[in-house]
């Protein structure tokens, strides 16, 4: 099973998945892996005569329930069918199970998962081992937002952003959960994808500096979510990060054990892993004694088709408010938000890295 992998590309009305898939087949079935998709079940139930708009109550659960139904089997059967090759395989999954979930009330989809025998924890944090979500056009790149290329498709702009946005919160926990980008050059979305899918499955993977900067908050900040991380280096050899990290958010948490390995001057090896709450708490005997354990409050949010994390440090360096963007390209301008004032730019300043961060002592 270890040579099987499994991933779900998610997102907001016209994020470009379809394109995505074409790129992510051709791409890996080039450098030997079996590559198997998975479509999109809602919309093969709404080609079949399902109506997702339905007022009619019962018909709509029914629908719903035979939805999950539906993606979990085909999911399982193609996960059987990959265990009977030689060469390792990834499966990616046109949506995911819990984009289900953002079409409907918490306690219908409470009764829906209780019904089909599993729960939300299960399908978010275990089933898959990566969740990429495409930012929807309609935030940051409104002029390629359209409906033409699939009948399904009547949302208005407002409403795909907040689709966009409800679809982020139900994968909120995933521990390997990355949102990707919408970009001027719709090429450097497609090639962010297959980077990250290339770091799941253990390819190396050219060393980026994330831009950062020092920032205050000036106002309220929209449609974000809120996290806290408990953050601990464990002792490693040389040339080798390795961390343990504990975020919590709505009263939930989940565990996520990393390691990074440079393999030269431009390229490392990133591997993540969910952990249970006894195996956190048994590597915690490993934290490096020369490195204290950081906290921060995080907030998370897409502003104008672009990710950003804002982490507000309590210990070490208390008071410290970082902006970092993701997946931002180089000859990209930042798309700052009018309620974060920049203070300075500390894009590549190694003093300002978490591992450096933690080395800070407590006057």
């Amino acid at each position: 099973m270890d040579k099987i992998k499994k991933i779900v590309l998610t997102g907001g009305p016209c994020a470009g998945k379809t394109t995505a898939l074409v790129r992510v087949i051709e791409h890996f079935s080039s450098r030997g892996f079996k590559v198997f998709t998975i479509p999109e079940v809602p919309t093969l139930f709404s080609q079949a005569g399902m109506d997702y708009l339905t007022d009619n109550e019962r018909f709509f659960y029914e629908g719903e329930k035979a939805t999950l139904e539906m993606q979990l089997a085909l999911e399982d059967k193609f996960v059987r069918m990959a265990e009977q090759i030689e060469q390792p395989a990834v499966i990616v999954c046109d949506r995911g199970a819990m984009d289900i979930s953002a079409y409907m009330q918490p306690e219908m989809w409470e009764e829906i998962t209780a019904a089909v025998g599993t729960s939300t924890g299960e399908l978010r944090d275990s089933r898959y081992d990566a969740v990429l979500h495409l930012v929807s056009a309609a935030d940051g790149a409104e002029q390629f937002y359209t409906t033409s290329t699939n009948k399904q498709r009547t949302e208005g702009l407002d409403m795909a952003r907040q689709l966009d946005k409800k679809v982020i919160d139900a994968w909120t926990g995933h521990p390997h959960l990355r949102v990707i980008n919408n970009h001027e050059d719709f090429e450097n979305k497609l090639n962010r994808v297959l980077k990250e899918i290339s770091g799941v499955l253990g390819l190396p993977q050219s060393i980026e500096e994330e831009r950062k900067y020092i920032v205050e908050v000036t106002g309220e900040i929209p449609d974000c979510v809120e996290s806290d991380i408990i953050q601990t280096y464990l002792t490693a050899e040389p040339g080798c990060e390795v961390r343990l990290r504990k975020r919590s958010w709505k009263g939930k948490c989940v565990n996520v054990h990393t390691t990074k390995k440079r393999i030269s001057d431009v390229e490392q090896i990133e591997t993540e892993r969910q952990i249970s709450n006894n195996l956190y708490d048994s590597l915690l005997g490993q934290a490096d004694p020369y490195r204290q354990t950081i906290r921060k409050r995080r907030r998370s949010f897409i502003w104008k088709g672009q990710y950003f994390e804002l982490d507000a440090y309590q210990e070490p360096a208390g008071g410290l408010v970082i902006l970092e963007t993701k997946g931002v390209v180089q000859q990209e301008p930042v798309k700052f938000p009018p309620f974060i004032r920049v203070l300075e730019d500390i894009t590549g300043n190694t003093r300002y890295y978490n591992y450096n961060l933690a080395l800070a002592r407590k006057s």
